[in-house]
């Protein structure tokens, strides 16, 4: 090898090392960020208000619009949402008061 190419192959490698680094603090920022034991949760509200078959999708949308929401199962005959979301992310109430901004206040009935 000559003169050039081993300068050359220092500065790649060098390079190289640096953006390794990066990278690897990146990855452990990510992981302390969110805690390793979240847990999916499910609760169950009664929604007042749904009373015609595209209340349940104004529910649903409004549901999923909060960050956690991993699942919404609408009974439009016992008007009920069972919602199932990341407890880290999200609360009960938060999922109750998208359900109010929609137009449909509801309270929970089973579940934490």
């Amino acid at each position: 090898m000559n003169r050039y190419t081993q300068t050359s192959l220092k500065q790649v490698a060098r390079k190289f090392n640096k953006f390794f680094s990066i990278i690897i603090a990146a990855m452990l920022t990510a992981l302390s960020v969110h805690p390793a034991f979240a847990v999916s949760k499910t609760a169950t509200l009664a929604v007042s208000n749904m009373t015609c078959s595209a209340c349940p999708i104004t529910v649903r949308k409004a549901l999923f619009g909060v960050h956690g929401v991993e699942k919404v199962a609408i009974n439009l005959d016992k008007k009920e949402a069972a919602v199932t979301f990341d407890d880290t992310l999200t609360t009960v109430k938060a999922l109750s008061k998208a359900t109010k901004d929609a137009g449909y206040p509801s309270r929970i009935v089973g579940g934490h």
